[in-house]
C-alpha cells in the first residue's frame, strides 16, 4: 500500500450516536473511485447515511457488509497511487500451436456464464452445485437481491429427478388419462424462509420500543372527535389555500395546532422525566411519525407554535418527502418535545400509541368513520374519529392526560378556536 493511502474514517453523524453499521459498500473493493462518489451506506440508530470517498483513487475494503464500526474507525482506505482491479485476461495462444484452435475456448459458453454465477453463491449453495451438477445460471433464486439459496437448488434438482422418473404415456391405453404430477416443496427449509438482517435503524426502533415500556408507566386514554367542522373548512378554502401557498390544506395543521393548544393548558404532557427532576419545555417541537420501507421515522416539526398552517403542511411534507427517500438526516429526527402518529392512514380504528422516549406522551390519531351520533338530542350521520393519548403515568396524573384530550377534541371540532387561540 502507498504510504500516501488515505484513510476512510466512520464520520460523527449525531451527538449522542457513537457507532453504527457497515451496511452496504457503493463500491467494489479494488475499484476507482473520485472524490466526492457514494462510498458506502452507514446505518445509525437514527437513519442511513451515505457516506461519500474523502479521495480519489483505488478502494481497498477493510470492513465486511454488516459489521458495527464506530465513529471514527477505519474501515478502507484511498490509495491516490494504485491501479484498479482488472478481470484475468484469457490466456493467449501459443505462438507454436495452430491458430486454428485459437477459438477453441468460445465453443463451451456455458462454462464460463456458470463461472460467474458461482462468484455470487455462498459456499453452501457452491457445494450442492458441485455435488449435483447444476448450472446455477438456470436456476431460479428466491434470496435476497434474486441471489440463490440451497433450498432452489436442491429444488431445482428434484423437479429435474422427477420429470426424468414420469413414465411416458403409453400410446394403447389413451384412457384414463394419467393423473398430472403434483409440484411438492422442497424438503430443505432453507426454501420455506427467507432470513436477512436487521437494519440498525430496526434494531434501534425495537430497543427504544421496550425501554419505553420498562422504563415509563404507559396507560392510554381515548376519545373521539366530530370532524365536520374540519372538513367542511377544508373542502370551503382547500382551491384557495392551494393558490395561496402552494400546498394542500391537509388535516394534520389541524391536529398540531391543537395539540398545540393542549399542551400550552396542560404544561406536564409537553414535558419530561431526567432523573428526579422534571423538565417543562417551553417550546413546542411536534414529531410526526412517518412509516418507510426503512422502518418508522419521526422527523420534528420545530417551534410549530410559531408557524402558520402552511408553513406546518409544506414542513410535514417536506420532511415525509425526505423519510421515504431515505435522505432524513440525524438533525432531522432530533429534539421533539410531543409526537403524533396517524394509524388511520393504514385503516387502524383504535390503537394505544407507544411513547417516544424521553417524550412523556402522544397523540394517535385513527381512521375517519361516518358513524351515528346524537347532537341537539337528534341521530344524525358524523365523520368521526377516535383519539387516543398514551402517557407516562409517573409525570401525568389522570387528570391532566384526559383534559388535555379533551382540549384537543374541542379545537377541532370548533376550528375558530385554533384561530382566536382559545
Amino acid at each position: 500500500m502507498s504510504a500516501s493511502a488515505v484513510p476512510i474514517n466512520v464520520p460523527g453523524v449525531g451527538e449522542s450516536i457513537s457507532e453504527g453499521i457497515l451496511a452496504k459498500w457503493l463500491a467494489a473493493d479494488g475499484s476507482a473511485v473520485k472524490a466526492g462518489d457514494p462510498l458506502f451506506e452507514l446505518e445509525t440508530d437514527k437513519a442511513t447515511n451515505v457516506v461519500p470517498a474523502p479521495a480519489s483513487g483505488v478502494l481497498k475494503v477493510q470492513a465486511a457488509e454488516g459489521d458495527t464500526v464506530a465513529i471514527g474507525a477505519t474501515v478502507g482506505v484511498i490509495d491516490p497511487s494504485g491501479a484498479p482491479a482488472a478481470a484475468k485476461p484469457a490466456a493467449p495462444a501459443s505462438d507454436n500451436g495452430p491458430k486454428a484452435e485459437a477459438p477453441a475456448p468460445a465453443a463451451a459458453p456455458a462454462a464460463p456464464a456458470a463461472a460467474e454465477g458461482a462468484q455470487h453463491l455462498s459456499p453452501a449453495v457452491r457445494r450442492v452445485v458441485a455435488e449435483e451438477g447444476v448450472d446455477p445460471s438456470q436456476v431460479e433464486g428466491t434470496g435476497k437481491g434474486g441471489r440463490l439459496t440451497k433450498g432452489d437448488v436442491l429444488a431445482h434438482v428434484e423437479s429435474g429427478a422427477a420429470a426424468k422418473a414420469a413414465p411416458a404415456p403409453e400410446a394403447k391405453a389413451p384412457a384414463p388419462a394419467p393423473a398430472p404430477a403434483v409440484s411438492r416443496p422442497a424438503p430443505d427449509k432453507a426454501g420455506r424462509e427467507r432470513r436477512e438482517r436487521m437494519s440498525g435503524l430496526r434494531q434501534r426502533i425495537a430497543q427504544r420500543l421496550v425501554e419505553a415500556q420498562h422504563t415509563a408507566a404507559i396507560l392510554t386514554t381515548f376519545n373521539e372527535v366530530d370532524l365536520t367542522r374540519v372538513m367542511d373548512t377544508r373542502a370551503k378554502y382547500k382551491e384557495a389555500f392551494q393558490k395561496a401557498h402552494g400546498v394542500s390544506l391537509g388535516f394534520m395543521s389541524f391536529f398540531i395546532k391543537a395539540t398545540i393548544e393542549a399542551l400550552k393548558a396542560f404544561p406536564a404532557v409537553n414535558a419530561r422525566i431526567e432523573g428526579n427532576e422534571i423538565v417543562y419545555n417551553n417550546f413546542y417541537n411536534i414529531g410526526v411519525a412517518v412509516s418507510t420501507e426503512r422502518g418508522l421515522m419521526v422527523p420534528v416539526v420545530r417551534d410549530a407554535d410559531a408557524m402558520s398552517f402552511a408553513d406546518i403542511e409544506k414542513a410535514i411534507g417536506h420532511y415525509a418527502d425526505k423519510a421515504r427517500k431515505g435522505a432524513i438526516a440525524v438533525d432531522d429526527l432530533q429534539g421533539g418535545t410531543f409526537t403524533i402518529t396517524n394509524g388511520g392512514v393504514f385503516g387502524s380504528l383504535v390503537s394505544t400509541p407507544i411513547l417516544n422516549p424521553p417524550q412523556s406522551a402522544i397523540l394517535g390519531m385513527h381512521a375517519i368513520k361516518k358513524r351515528p351520533v346524537v347532537v341537539d338530542d337528534q341521530i344524525v350521520i358524523r365523520p368521526m374519529m377516535y383519539l387516543a393519548l398514551s402517557y407516562d403515568h409517573r409525570l401525568i396524573d389522570g387528570r391532566e392526560a384526559v383534559s388535555s384530550l379533551v382540549r384537543i377534541k374541542d379545537c377541532l371540532e370548533d376550528p375558530e378556536r385554533l384561530l382566536l387561540q382559545i
